[in-house]
């Protein structure tokens, strides 16, 4: 049987060049086309986090999902070979994504492991609240190479079903639900840096990814900033249905870390024009690292994208109440409580504050809050 066929998506009229939608438009090796999920209650108990991506010039597809639960990380992830209906079929081991309704409606759901009913299992119906937002279009380089250049949109809605782990239930009601997708290029390990990588090494990287839902808006705000304080990024945009979505300016954060630490216990974001300042409280709830669990750099278990042969599944804790010294490398996602001109809102406030960082007084990798 011949292997170059057309697959099902060829059928519709989508195509931007003359290629077959199994291939991307591009031979990087770091191709990739992926999402994240956030689900968190309004109490600080859970916070589930699952994602799927596809790396089309490498082969592969994978998914995981962690659920911090106290002081445990319950893990699952899943890594196989491409097959030609992954655009259509977001499946990969036990873990499934469910497009129902684009843009509106997802189910989102992990089998539980056989012979193993107290492992992580979960059914969600994560609906829309608001409108997707398209981020800033995301360009890095390093020297004279792009390493990476993303499309992505965020959207946030509320959630409903159950998860199951350690042999109890826990009902989903009414939770806040965050999304992102992205795609474009992206660096996938096991790729040589070569000269670029040695003459302009990685002095600091300060992030913050933070979309709110609040009960009748949206907010999401991002900023990137490099060693010397010099934002790369930078987005502040207020989503209310039925109105002109409102630029709130530059934001400014101020974040209050835990001593010894770069891990943010508060913040305050100042937003805002010069017709009406505004301030985001963050109220930190609960907190995962991206690399834990999640395949995130610089996770050592697994990362996005890597080969493990066909079929690997791989499921694990991680005791949250033990050092992990590689998760102050990277980022972490923290549910939060927020407030803003009088509203009380749920999301997520993602940060990582790597190497130096002038404006808040971190020195270099081994730098920590007084």
């Amino acid at each position: 049987m011949a292997d170059d066929r057309p697959v099902l998506l060829d059928e519709y009229p989508v195509h931007q060049v003359p290629l077959s939608m199994k291939y991307v438009a591009t031979s990087d090796r770091n191709a990739y086309d992926r999402c994240i999920f956030h689900v968190l209650d309004h109490e600080g108990r859970a916070l589930l986090i699952l994602g799927l991506g596809v790396y089309p010039n490498l082969g592969v597809i994978d998914a995981y999902a962690t659920l911090r639960l106290g002081e445990t990380l319950h893990a699952v992830r899943a890594s196989d070979a491409l097959r030609d209906d992954a655009r259509t079929d977001l499946s990969v081991g036990p873990l499934r994504i469910l497009v129902e309704r684009p843009l509106r409606d997802f189910v989102l759901s992990c089998e539980a492991a056989p012979g193993d009913p107290e492992g992580l299992s979960y059914e969600i119906n994560w609906t829309a609240d608001f409108p997707a937002l398209w981020e800033p279009h995301h360009l890095q380089r390093r020297g004279g190479r792009l390493t990476l250049e993303g499309r992505r949109f965020v959207q946030a809605g509320h959630c409903d079903g159950w998860i199951r782990v350690g042999g109890r239930e826990i009902p989903v009601q009414g939770w806040t639900g965050t999304r992102d997708r992205s795609w474009g290029v992206r660096p996938v390990p096991g790729e040589e840096g070569g000269r670029f990588a040695e003459e302009h090494p990685t002095e600091g990287f300060h992030w913050i990814w933070c979309p709110v839902r609040f009960d009748d808006r949206f907010l999401m705000v991002i900023v990137q900033e490099d060693a010397d304080g010099h934002r790369s990024l930078n987005d502040a945009t207020l989503v209310r249905p039925g109105r002109r979505d409102r630029q709130l300016g530059w934001p400014q954060p101020e974040i209050g870390y835990r001593t010894g630490t770069r891990h943010p216990e508060r913040a305050l974001i100042h937003l805002g024009d010069v017709r009406k300042p505004m301030e985001l409280e963050v109220e930190v709830l609960t907190s995962s690292p991206l690399a834990l669990g999640a395949g995130y750099p610089p996770a050592d278990d697994w990362q996005h994208g890597t080969w493990r042969g066909r079929g690997w599944t791989d499921r694990r804790t991680y005791d949250l109440t033990e050092p992990h010294p590689l998760a102050a490398f990277g980022v972490t996602d923290h549910a939060a409580r927020f407030r803003l001109d009088g509203r009380v809102g749920h999301g997520i406030f993602e940060h990582g504050s790597i190497g130096r960082h002038d404006p808040s007084g971190f020195t270099g990798f081994d730098s920590v809050a007084p």
